[in-house]
């Protein structure tokens, strides 16, 4: 009953106005005196000089007067601890009031007073709210357990509090059941390698029983639990699923999403064949559909998360194209989001509707949308090939209708159907060079520069083209310019007599012109080319290109599979997991979908045995701008003028991995391995900076072990660094720690963080890592080979059942058998040095007295590696075989595997 004229300026009673009111004998005045001070801390006025006036009112029976005081209680109690003390006999009196209402709100507000020295004398009231006989208190009680673990841990533990919200998962009244889950789930999260909850079939089922009478929002507590819980088996999974899809249905989107969530992770444990599998996908359609029927802005996080699950799963999605269909009133952030998800559903049978769908788009007024309609178009045409054709077509007539920022989309999507289509449809490029003086964004231009080196043999003028973009080159782009250079350097060894001169105007522009070093590295790199060997220069530039992938935005496999298990929430609309976004002390447990059991029959012949059914990932190819030039964008400060003959050897040398032969080694042992410490960045190539370093893993974590040492006759400071994409996605955890100037002569060590959430390209070798320093005297490159064992992670021991079901699931020419000679350890010795290595024995056994054992290891991006070693007694050379599903994507890595198991065994 809070009413506007409590808040009026007309504030004209003083202090000890209100003091006297308070102090009133009659309920009503004293009532009134609260709500005025109420009213006065809400427009920020300091009311903290009556704190023992309004803690004396609260002995009393009116319910309204007794929240006012509370109220007053929670805002002032951190300013006043020590007054805050004379309110505790109220809260244990209240704790013990035959009204329901007032022990829940004693214990609410006890909560929520953030005070060390009062919860001491609140353990008692709140122990016995915990059993009391009504479940709004006990639901409340439940609460307050978690908000009082946020303020002192240690004694929520001592107390037993922690034992008695598991007690009461098994309550009788659903809303105690989910906000005693609410509560353990809450504390958890700075517990992550702790079983709090104890989920069991047991408990489990208590919960499922509880999901069908609790409200809505105990129902997503309920439902989130349940997605943290791995079953033991596919009938279980299947039996938990049964029961989450009537939530289906639910009125509220974010339990439909919840459920969503429960169902895609339990997916993953059912047998693909089975009728259930099928009925169960079909019955996702439609609440998911039914989501976007909702508020714009539930639409918006309705379609984020669809997004991963059409990433994930298309088939649930793939015959409801139509609902991604742009209505005219959409905002554009909608729009957007449906553009995505259409063209991730487009295939063969639907691609007619969409293109006619995507034309109409490209005419509509709305600048952004206009621009992806015309890149869906191009996307269409790389991902169904049978419309490529058609799709050109759509461009070409997009491009006649002379609409400025159309027709330079359309050319920049081209430039992919070139990409993806070579020697096809060339034929429309007198087309593109009209539009030529029109183009004057970055990205177009680029394209276009693009297209006409790459087939300058196919048009007559193309020198004359590349000249006149070289008119203005220092106030072109840093990718127009890149690209540029590029393109006179393949125009001159396809028609080396007429470009000479065009080729060395575009050099010299680039090395001795430009203060950008990514520029005149690559400049440098191709002068050195062209001097020294114009036949390797010749392969290399005009080498084949690879062929871009359908999906090039698709999320990194690994990844997506954590946001699947957090549908519903932000991580799920950011597309980025929680530990890149959520700041704070608490650890956050990195979530995976469950893995099926026994998917092979254990007696099936292991030659018989073929990879699992799955969804292919297309390999994603970087863009054409991914070059190592373009590694670092950072501030340079005031330019650096070069002499020619010197950036020579500080860039391209660097660039090229020039160097590595006269590497400086020092060793020191670490759980049994040896970890080299190299010279990365010799002083002679870094202007007296000398960087030698190496890689360690310690207590689960990756890092960057360096030394920096100043060899020069000036200080050092302002250094930062940074990585190129690479096949792990390692990036820096924290920025460069160097506070203070590195003086001449001096060294610092500084142990570098390193985590694995950072942008993925794939790299040769596998475990190259190109690096970036700068200082305020340049910028310096270096490469350097990560050894590969710093990606073993601790959780890399395998299920022995799902050991052998994944040893038969690999093909066997996915399988690499090598030796290890001269190694004389027993299997016991050999065992132990592989775990201190994070390689794990799953299994052993003696087979015609020779020692077989079984490995598995694990990469942080989630890849698997199973080896069977075998030990013959007498025999120092020892036998591994080594498997991985993965064998595309690993590349070399068996290579490194193989001399890691040598270094790891040799004493």
């Amino acid at each position: 009953n809070m009413t506007s004229k409590y808040f009026k300026n007309q504030w004209n009673s003083e202090i000890f106005e209100l003091k006297a009111e308070l102090n009133n004998e009659k309920k009503e005045k004293r009532k009134e005196a609260v709500k005025k001070v109420i009213a006065a801390m809400t427009v920020g006025k300091d009311v903290s000089s009556l704190f023992p006036d309004v803690v004396n009112c609260m002995q009393t029976d009116n319910l309204e007067l007794k929240k006012l005081v509370y109220l007053y209680l929670m805002n002032y109690a951190k300013s006043q601890p020590d007054m805050a003390i004379m309110a505790v006999n109220s809260f244990v009196k209240d704790c013990e009031d035959p009204n329901p209402l007032i022990r829940a709100l004693a214990v609410r507000t006890m909560g929520c007073i953030r005070v060390d020295k009062i919860t001491e004398y609140l353990c008692e009231p709140l122990r016995k709210c915990l059993k009391d006989e009504d479940p709004y208190v006990r639901k409340t009680a439940a609460v307050c357990v978690a908000k009082l673990h946020d303020i002192n841990a240690q004694m929520v533990e001592d107390q037993g509090f922690l034992d008695s919200l598991r007690d009461l998962i098994a309550d009788s009244n659903p809303m105690v059941v989910a906000n005693a889950v609410a509560a353990l789930s809450e504390i958890s999260e700075s517990h992550p390698n702790s079983n709090l909850l104890d989920l069991n079939p047991q408990n489990i089922n208590k919960l499922l029983t509880a999901l069908n009478e609790c409200t809505e929002w105990g129902q997503i507590f309920i439902l989130d639990c349940l997605s943290n819980y791995n079953p033991k088996d596919e009938r279980e999974a299947q039996s938990i699923c049964e029961r989450v899809t009537p939530r289906l249905s639910h009125a509220n989107s974010a339990v439909v999403l919840s459920a969503v969530k429960v169902l895609m992770k339990f997916l993953e444990l059912l047998p693909k064949d089975t009728d259930y599998y099928n009925t169960l996908l079909k019955k996702l359609s439609p609440p998911l559909v039914t989501l976007l029927s909702g508020e714009p802005e539930v639409q918006y996080v309705a379609l984020r998360n669809i997004n991963l699950i059409v990433q994930k799963r298309p088939e649930i999605l793939k015959q409801e194209i139509k609902v991604f269909f742009v209505k005219y009133n959409d905002p554009i952030y909608v729009k957007l989001e449906k553009l995505d998800i259409m063209i991730r559903l487009a295939s063969h049978a639907n691609i007619a509707q969409v293109l006619a769908e995507l034309k109409e788009y490209a005419t509509e007024v709305d600048v952004d949308f206009v621009r992806k309609a015309v890149r869906a178009i191009g996307r269409c045409a790389i991902k169904v090939e049978q419309s490529a054709e058609r799709c050109v077509s759509t461009l070409l007539d997009l491009i006649q209708t002379k609409v400025n920022y159309v027709v330079q989309e359309a050319i920049v999507v081209i430039r992919d159907i070139f990409r993806k289509y070579p020697n096809k449809y060339e034929s429309i490029i007198a087309t593109l060079c009209e539009n030529l003086d029109s183009l004057d964004e970055p990205d177009a231009r680029a394209a276009m520069i693009w297209i006409v080196g790459e087939y300058a043999e196919r048009i007559d003028n193309a020198d004359e083209l590349l000249e006149s973009f070289l008119e203005g080159f220092h106030d072109e782009s840093t990718q127009v310019q890149l690209t540029l250079l590029t393109a006179i350097v393949k125009l001159f060894l396809k028609k080396p007599s007429e470009t000479q001169e065009l080729v060395q105007q575009v050099l010299s522009l680039a090395t001795q012109d430009s203060d950008n070093p990514d520029l005149r590295d690559r400049g440098y790199i191709y002068w050195r080319l062209l001097s020294t060997d114009p036949v390797t220069a010749k392969e290399v530039v005009l080498s084949e290109k690879p062929l871009i992938s359908e999906e090039t935005d698709l999320i990194e496999p690994t990844l997506l599979d954590e946001l699947i298990c957090h549908i519903g929430s932000l991580a799920s609309v950011y597309h980025k997991p929680p530990n890149a976004f959520v700041e704070g002390s608490h650890g956050i447990h990195r979530k995976h979908l469950p893995i099926q059991h026994g998917s092979i029959d254990t007696g099936e012949s292991p030659v018989s045995a073929g990879p699992a059914a799955s969804i292919d990932q297309p390999q994603v190819i970087p863009s054409q701008g991914d070059l190592l030039g373009d590694l670092l964008n950072l501030d340079l400060g005031p330019p650096v003028n070069v002499p020619q003959g010197s950036s020579m050897q500080i860039g391209a040398v660097d660039l090229l991995g020039g160097g590595l032969d006269s590497l400086v080694r020092r060793m020191y042992r670490e759980h049994s391995f040896l970890w080299f410490v190299k010279v990365w960045l010799p002083a002679v190539k870094a202007k007296g900076l000398e960087i030698s370093g190496t890689f360690s893993r310690r207590q689960g974590h990756m890092y960057m072990d360096m030394s920096f040492i100043n060899k020069a006759l000036q200080h050092m400071t302002d250094f930062a660094i940074q990585f190129n994409k690479n096949s792990f996605g390692v990036i820096p955890t924290t920025p460069l720690a160097m506070h203070t100037p590195l003086m001449p002569s001096q060294s610092i060590d500084i142990s570098l963080p390193l985590n694995t959430i950072g942008p993925v390209m794939k790299m040769d070798p596998l475990n190259n890592l190109q690096v970036a320093v700068k200082n305020n005297i340049d910028v310096f490159y270096f490469s350097t080979l990560i050894p590969l064992s710093v990606f073993f992670v601790e959780d890399g021991k395998m299920e022995r059942q799902v050991f052998l079901a994944t040893w038969k699931d690999i093909p066997n020419e996915n399988e690499l058998q090598y030796q290890i000679k001269e190694c004389h350890l027993n299997a016991d010795t050999v065992s132990g040095k592989l775990q201190n290595n994070n390689i794990y024995t799953i299994a052993k056994r003696n087979v015609e007295g020779q020692d077989m054992l079984y490995q598995s290891l694990k990469l942080t991006n989630g890849i698997w590696i199973l080896a069977e070693l075998r030990i013959q007694p007498g025999n120092p050379n020892y036998t591994v075989n080594a498997r991985s599903k993965e064998i595309d994507r690993l590349q070399n890595a068996f290579d490194i595997v193989q001399n890691i198991f040598k270094d790891i065994l040799h004493p």
